[in-house]
Protein backbone atom coordinates (compact mmCIF):
# COMPACT_ATOMS: atom_id res chain seq x y z
CA UNK A 1 0.00 0.00 0.00
CA UNK A 2 1.25 3.72 -0.64
CA UNK A 3 1.30 5.76 1.66
CA UNK A 4 0.48 9.23 1.05
CA UNK A 5 2.89 11.94 1.13
CA UNK A 6 2.65 14.34 3.98
CA UNK A 7 0.89 17.89 3.27
CA UNK A 8 2.14 20.31 4.78
CA UNK A 9 2.12 24.71 5.29
CA UNK A 10 4.52 26.59 6.70
CA UNK A 11 2.85 30.23 7.50
CA UNK A 12 5.76 32.13 9.43
CA UNK A 13 6.29 35.83 10.55
CA UNK A 14 10.03 37.74 9.65
CA UNK A 15 12.99 36.65 12.15
CA UNK A 16 13.30 40.97 12.81
CA UNK A 17 17.22 41.87 12.32
CA UNK A 18 17.95 38.48 10.37
CA UNK A 19 15.43 37.14 7.77
CA UNK A 20 12.37 38.07 6.12
CA UNK A 21 9.25 35.63 6.36
CA UNK A 22 9.16 34.08 2.90
CA UNK A 23 13.69 33.24 3.74
CA UNK A 24 12.60 31.92 7.01
CA UNK A 25 9.38 29.58 5.59
CA UNK A 26 12.26 28.53 2.44
CA UNK A 27 14.56 27.33 4.92
CA UNK A 28 12.33 25.45 6.90
CA UNK A 29 11.05 23.90 3.80
CA UNK A 30 14.68 22.79 2.93
CA UNK A 31 15.34 21.25 6.24
CA UNK A 32 12.37 19.50 5.97
CA UNK A 33 12.82 17.81 2.73
CA UNK A 34 16.27 16.62 3.71
CA UNK A 35 14.06 13.97 5.76
CA UNK A 36 10.68 14.26 4.19
CA UNK A 37 11.51 14.27 0.19
CA UNK A 38 7.57 13.23 -0.64
CA UNK A 39 6.23 15.88 1.46
CA UNK A 40 3.91 18.40 -0.66
CA UNK A 41 5.09 21.62 1.03
CA UNK A 42 3.01 24.98 0.76
CA UNK A 43 4.82 28.53 1.75
CA UNK A 44 2.75 31.26 2.58
CA UNK A 45 4.42 34.13 4.37
CA UNK A 46 2.61 36.11 6.55
CA UNK A 47 2.57 39.31 9.13
CA UNK A 48 0.66 40.76 11.43
CA UNK A 49 0.43 44.23 11.10
CA UNK A 50 3.89 45.39 11.77
CA UNK A 51 7.22 45.56 9.48
CA UNK A 52 7.21 43.27 6.61
CA UNK A 53 3.29 43.42 5.93
CA UNK A 54 3.22 45.39 3.01
CA UNK A 55 5.33 43.36 0.79
CA UNK A 56 3.94 40.38 2.03
CA UNK A 57 0.19 41.35 1.08
CA UNK A 58 1.93 42.78 -2.20
CA UNK A 59 3.37 39.60 -2.67
CA UNK A 60 0.43 37.62 -2.24
CA UNK A 61 -1.96 39.78 -4.51
CA UNK A 62 0.94 40.29 -7.16
CA UNK A 63 1.01 44.04 -6.78
CA UNK A 64 3.37 46.45 -8.01
CA UNK A 65 5.34 48.95 -5.74
CA UNK A 66 5.20 52.62 -6.07
CA UNK A 67 8.05 55.47 -4.80
CA UNK A 68 7.29 58.80 -3.03
CA UNK A 69 8.45 60.96 -1.75
CA UNK A 70 7.85 61.86 2.72
CA UNK A 71 9.81 63.07 5.46
CA UNK A 72 10.92 60.79 8.41
CA UNK A 73 10.68 61.38 12.06
CA UNK A 74 12.46 63.84 12.45
CA UNK A 75 11.84 66.21 9.44
CA UNK A 76 14.16 64.73 6.72
CA UNK A 77 12.90 64.15 3.00
CA UNK A 78 13.57 60.69 2.27
CA UNK A 79 12.66 57.82 -0.18
CA UNK A 80 8.82 55.72 0.57
CA UNK A 81 7.38 52.92 -1.22
CA UNK A 82 3.97 51.24 -0.74
CA UNK A 83 2.26 48.43 -2.91
CA UNK A 84 -0.58 48.96 -5.61
CA UNK A 85 -3.23 46.49 -6.52
CA UNK A 86 -4.10 47.94 -9.39
CA UNK A 87 -7.20 46.33 -10.37
CA UNK A 88 -8.58 46.75 -6.62
CA UNK A 89 -7.22 50.44 -6.15
CA UNK A 90 -6.04 49.18 -3.01
CA UNK A 91 -2.88 50.43 -1.75
CA UNK A 92 -0.61 48.35 0.68
CA UNK A 93 1.60 50.49 3.14
CA UNK A 94 3.58 50.44 6.93
CA UNK A 95 3.56 53.50 8.92
CA UNK A 96 7.71 52.67 9.49
CA UNK A 97 8.27 53.42 5.97
CA UNK A 98 8.08 56.82 7.15
CA UNK A 99 8.09 57.10 10.88
CA UNK A 100 9.84 54.07 11.58
CA UNK A 101 12.27 53.07 14.62
CA UNK A 102 14.96 52.17 11.86
CA UNK A 103 14.82 55.08 10.23
CA UNK A 104 16.72 56.99 13.28
CA UNK A 105 20.17 55.98 14.93
CA UNK A 106 19.60 55.33 18.51
CA UNK A 107 21.25 58.17 20.01
CA UNK A 108 18.63 60.20 17.57
CA UNK A 109 15.78 58.63 19.21
CA UNK A 110 13.69 61.99 20.72
CA UNK A 111 9.83 61.63 20.93
CA UNK A 112 9.73 65.27 21.82
CA UNK A 113 10.68 65.52 18.09
CA UNK A 114 9.55 62.63 15.79
CA UNK A 115 6.70 62.88 14.26
CA UNK A 116 4.08 60.96 12.29
CA UNK A 117 4.04 64.33 9.30
CA UNK A 118 5.75 61.48 6.34
CA UNK A 119 2.82 58.90 7.36
CA UNK A 120 0.45 61.46 6.04
CA UNK A 121 2.41 62.27 2.81
CA UNK A 122 2.06 58.84 2.33
CA UNK A 123 -1.74 58.19 2.25
CA UNK A 124 -2.31 61.77 0.17
CA UNK A 125 0.20 60.13 -1.85
CA UNK A 126 -1.96 57.24 -2.52
CA UNK A 127 -4.93 58.72 -2.74
CA UNK A 128 -3.44 60.90 -5.73
CA UNK A 129 -2.18 57.94 -7.07
CA UNK A 130 -6.36 56.35 -7.57
CA UNK A 131 -6.52 54.08 -4.09
CA UNK A 132 -9.98 53.67 -3.09
CA UNK A 133 -8.79 51.95 -0.53
CA UNK A 134 -5.64 51.70 1.79
CA UNK A 135 -4.59 49.17 4.63
CA UNK A 136 -1.25 50.83 7.06
CA UNK A 137 -0.13 48.56 8.92
CA UNK A 138 1.22 49.83 12.51
CA UNK A 139 4.50 48.57 13.92
CA UNK A 140 7.26 49.48 14.13
CA UNK A 141 6.92 53.56 14.76
CA UNK A 142 9.79 55.77 16.68
CA UNK A 143 6.74 58.02 17.58
CA UNK A 144 4.23 58.83 20.36
CA UNK A 145 2.51 61.79 18.57
CA UNK A 146 -1.00 60.41 18.59
CA UNK A 147 -1.08 60.93 15.02
CA UNK A 148 -0.16 64.74 15.43
CA UNK A 149 2.26 64.67 12.99
CA UNK A 150 -0.06 62.98 10.47
CA UNK A 151 -3.22 65.27 10.85
CA UNK A 152 -0.46 68.59 10.42
CA UNK A 153 -0.37 67.23 6.82
CA UNK A 154 -3.12 66.19 6.04
CA UNK A 155 -4.35 69.80 6.79
CA UNK A 156 -5.72 69.30 9.97
CA UNK A 157 -5.17 72.60 12.52
CA UNK A 158 -4.60 72.80 16.53
CA UNK A 159 -4.83 76.43 18.25
CA UNK A 160 -3.52 77.15 21.92
CA UNK A 161 -6.49 79.41 24.27
CA UNK A 162 -4.58 82.67 22.34
CA UNK A 163 -5.36 80.99 18.61
CA UNK A 164 -1.87 80.63 18.22
CA UNK A 165 -1.18 77.35 15.81
CA UNK A 166 0.36 74.60 17.87
CA UNK A 167 2.90 72.51 15.90
CA UNK A 168 4.58 70.09 18.75
CA UNK A 169 3.17 67.22 20.30
CA UNK A 170 4.35 68.15 24.04
CA UNK A 171 2.37 71.62 22.51
CA UNK A 172 -0.52 69.95 22.66
CA UNK A 173 -1.37 70.24 26.55
CA UNK A 174 -2.49 74.06 25.71
CA UNK A 175 -5.12 72.68 22.99
CA UNK A 176 -8.20 74.21 22.80
CA UNK A 177 -9.62 73.63 18.97
CA UNK A 178 -9.11 71.81 15.97
CA UNK A 179 -10.17 72.51 12.39
CA UNK A 180 -10.08 70.39 8.97
CA UNK A 181 -11.62 67.47 7.73
CA UNK A 182 -10.73 64.32 6.42
CA UNK A 183 -10.78 63.86 2.62
CA UNK A 184 -9.02 59.82 2.22
CA UNK A 185 -10.72 56.99 0.81
CA UNK A 186 -11.70 53.93 3.17
CA UNK A 187 -8.94 53.16 5.44
CA UNK A 188 -8.23 50.02 7.29
CA UNK A 189 -5.30 49.89 10.50
CA UNK A 190 -3.91 47.02 10.81
CA UNK A 191 -2.84 46.39 14.40
CA UNK A 192 -0.12 44.18 16.03
CA UNK A 193 -1.26 45.46 19.43
CA UNK A 194 -4.38 45.86 21.45
CA UNK A 195 -3.62 48.57 23.76
CA UNK A 196 -5.83 52.18 24.54
CA UNK A 197 -3.99 55.55 24.31
CA UNK A 198 -3.54 56.61 27.65
CA UNK A 199 -2.80 54.67 31.13
CA UNK A 200 -0.66 52.31 32.39
CA UNK A 201 -1.09 49.91 29.40
CA UNK A 202 -1.55 52.67 26.95
CA UNK A 203 1.18 53.53 24.10
CA UNK A 204 3.20 56.22 26.05
CA UNK A 205 3.93 54.07 29.08
CA UNK A 206 4.68 51.05 27.45
CA UNK A 207 6.32 51.08 24.53
CA UNK A 208 7.57 55.39 24.68
CA UNK A 209 10.88 54.01 26.70
CA UNK A 210 12.02 51.88 24.01
CA UNK A 211 11.56 55.32 21.70
CA UNK A 212 13.88 57.19 23.86
CA UNK A 213 11.16 58.70 26.24
CA UNK A 214 12.25 59.66 29.62
CA UNK A 215 9.89 59.64 33.03
CA UNK A 216 9.78 63.50 32.98
CA UNK A 217 8.67 63.20 28.88
CA UNK A 218 6.50 60.46 29.62
CA UNK A 219 4.37 62.20 31.79
CA UNK A 220 4.59 65.45 29.21
CA UNK A 221 3.43 63.08 26.48
CA UNK A 222 0.62 61.57 28.65
CA UNK A 223 -0.60 64.62 29.05
CA UNK A 224 -0.68 66.09 25.83
CA UNK A 225 -2.16 63.24 24.66
CA UNK A 226 -5.00 63.07 26.97
CA UNK A 227 -5.55 66.97 26.15
CA UNK A 228 -5.60 65.81 22.32
CA UNK A 229 -8.31 63.29 23.60
CA UNK A 230 -10.43 65.61 25.33
CA UNK A 231 -9.96 68.30 22.37
CA UNK A 232 -11.09 65.25 19.46
CA UNK A 233 -14.11 64.15 21.60
CA UNK A 234 -15.20 67.64 21.80
CA UNK A 235 -14.68 68.99 17.84
CA UNK A 236 -15.06 65.76 16.41
CA UNK A 237 -17.47 64.18 18.22
CA UNK A 238 -15.68 61.01 18.49
CA UNK A 239 -13.59 59.03 21.45
CA UNK A 240 -11.45 56.41 20.57
CA UNK A 241 -8.90 56.60 23.43
CA UNK A 242 -10.01 53.30 24.85
CA UNK A 243 -10.59 51.37 22.02
CA UNK A 244 -7.92 48.25 21.52
CA UNK A 245 -5.49 48.96 18.90
CA UNK A 246 -5.73 53.04 20.17
CA UNK A 247 -2.26 53.08 21.32
CA UNK A 248 -0.06 51.18 18.50
CA UNK A 249 2.23 53.14 16.79
CA UNK A 250 2.52 55.78 19.38
CA UNK A 251 -1.19 56.54 19.19
CA UNK A 252 -1.24 56.71 15.27
CA UNK A 253 -4.16 54.00 15.63
CA UNK A 254 -6.14 56.68 17.96
CA UNK A 255 -5.33 59.31 15.50
CA UNK A 256 -6.21 57.25 12.59
CA UNK A 257 -9.49 56.45 13.28
CA UNK A 258 -10.37 59.80 14.90
CA UNK A 259 -9.32 62.49 11.96
CA UNK A 260 -9.76 59.81 8.93
CA UNK A 261 -12.42 57.74 10.42
CA UNK A 262 -10.23 54.49 9.66
CA UNK A 263 -11.67 50.97 10.89
CA UNK A 264 -8.64 49.10 13.58
CA UNK A 265 -8.49 45.51 12.77
CA UNK A 266 -6.14 42.93 13.80
CA UNK A 267 -3.34 42.71 11.69
CA UNK A 268 -2.99 38.49 11.16
CA UNK A 269 -6.81 39.06 10.30
CA UNK A 270 -5.89 41.45 7.73
CA UNK A 271 -3.26 39.53 5.93
CA UNK A 272 -4.74 35.97 6.68
CA UNK A 273 -7.58 37.13 4.19
CA UNK A 274 -5.58 38.61 2.22
CA UNK A 275 -3.06 35.54 1.26
CA UNK A 276 -6.57 33.18 1.87
CA UNK A 277 -4.32 31.24 4.72
CA UNK A 278 -7.97 29.36 6.14
CA UNK A 279 -8.17 28.01 2.67
CA UNK A 280 -4.63 27.13 1.96
CA UNK A 281 -4.81 25.17 5.70
CA UNK A 282 -7.78 23.17 4.80
CA UNK A 283 -6.48 20.45 3.15
CA UNK A 284 -2.78 20.06 4.90
CA UNK A 285 -1.77 17.65 7.44
CA UNK A 286 0.27 20.31 9.61
CA UNK A 287 0.88 23.39 9.74
CA UNK A 288 4.46 25.07 10.72
CA UNK A 289 4.82 28.87 11.95
CA UNK A 290 6.80 31.09 13.31
CA UNK A 291 8.83 34.18 14.42
CA UNK A 292 12.08 35.39 16.32
CA UNK A 293 10.49 35.93 19.97
CA UNK A 294 7.62 33.56 21.44
CA UNK A 295 6.58 35.07 24.65
CA UNK A 296 3.52 36.58 26.25
CA UNK A 297 3.28 39.50 23.36
CA UNK A 298 2.56 36.63 21.02
CA UNK A 299 -0.80 36.22 22.37
CA UNK A 300 -1.77 39.84 21.83
CA UNK A 301 -2.23 38.92 18.28
CA UNK A 302 0.74 38.08 17.09
CA UNK A 303 1.32 35.61 13.88
CA UNK A 304 2.02 32.33 15.13
CA UNK A 305 -0.66 32.59 17.18
CA UNK A 306 -3.18 33.49 14.53
CA UNK A 307 -1.74 31.10 12.76
CA UNK A 308 -1.77 28.18 16.14
CA UNK A 309 -5.32 29.25 16.45
CA UNK A 310 -6.62 28.51 13.18
CA UNK A 311 -4.72 26.01 12.44
CA UNK A 312 -6.45 24.65 16.20
CA UNK A 313 -10.02 25.61 14.91
CA UNK A 314 -9.62 23.47 11.32
CA UNK A 315 -8.39 20.45 13.57
CA UNK A 316 -4.49 20.85 12.41
CA UNK A 317 -1.33 19.94 14.02
CA UNK A 318 0.83 23.18 14.48
CA UNK A 319 3.98 23.66 15.42
CA UNK A 320 6.40 26.78 15.85
CA UNK A 321 10.02 27.34 14.93
CA UNK A 322 11.32 30.51 16.62
CA UNK A 323 14.29 31.98 17.59
CA UNK A 324 13.94 32.33 21.46
CA UNK A 325 10.97 31.07 23.44
CA UNK A 326 9.82 32.54 27.12
CA UNK A 327 8.74 29.13 29.63
CA UNK A 328 5.32 30.36 29.88
CA UNK A 329 3.24 27.74 29.24
CA UNK A 330 0.22 29.81 28.37
CA UNK A 331 1.98 30.54 25.11
CA UNK A 332 3.92 27.51 24.48
CA UNK A 333 0.42 24.96 24.76
CA UNK A 334 -0.97 26.60 21.75
CA UNK A 335 1.53 24.56 20.11
CA UNK A 336 2.25 20.20 19.47
CA UNK A 337 6.06 21.61 20.03
CA UNK A 338 8.09 24.67 19.83
CA UNK A 339 11.86 24.92 18.36
CA UNK A 340 13.97 26.96 19.35
CA UNK A 341 17.09 27.74 17.05
CA UNK A 342 19.49 29.91 19.87
CA UNK A 343 20.91 26.93 21.56
CA UNK A 344 22.03 27.61 25.29
CA UNK A 345 25.12 29.49 25.82
CA UNK A 346 24.54 31.34 22.18
CA UNK A 347 24.77 34.68 21.82
CA UNK A 348 22.25 37.07 19.97
CA UNK A 349 24.64 38.27 17.51
CA UNK A 350 26.15 34.71 16.89
CA UNK A 351 22.25 33.40 16.43
CA UNK A 352 21.34 36.03 13.74
CA UNK A 353 24.64 35.11 12.16
CA UNK A 354 23.57 30.97 11.76
CA UNK A 355 19.86 31.63 11.72
CA UNK A 356 19.90 29.29 8.42
CA UNK A 357 21.88 26.73 9.60
CA UNK A 358 19.74 27.01 12.44
CA UNK A 359 16.71 26.60 10.89
CA UNK A 360 17.29 24.29 9.03
CA UNK A 361 18.63 22.13 11.78
CA UNK A 362 15.60 22.82 13.94
CA UNK A 363 13.36 21.82 10.58
CA UNK A 364 15.07 18.59 10.38
CA UNK A 365 14.28 17.84 13.73
CA UNK A 366 10.77 18.46 13.35
CA UNK A 367 10.24 15.99 10.22
CA UNK A 368 12.42 13.01 12.13
CA UNK A 369 9.90 13.32 14.81
CA UNK A 370 7.05 12.89 12.71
Amino acid sequence: MTRTATRILIAPDKFKGSLGARDVAQNIAAGLREVLSNAKIDIVPMADGGEGTAEVICDALEGLWVMCKAHDPLGREIDCRYAYIGNRKLAIMEMSEAAGIRRVRPDERDVDLASTFGVGEMLLEATRHGAREIIIGLGGSATNDGGFGMTLSLGFRFFDQYEKEIGKVADLIALQRIEGKDDLPKIVAAADVRNPLLGPNGATRVFGPQKGATEDKIEILECALTKLANVVSKDLGVDYRDEPGAGAAGGLGFGLMSFCDAKIRPGFDVVAEAVELKFKMEDVDLVITGEGSLDRQTLEGKTPAGVARLARKLGKRVFAIVGRASEDRQVREIFDQVYVTTRLGMSEEESIARVTELLRERARELAQSL
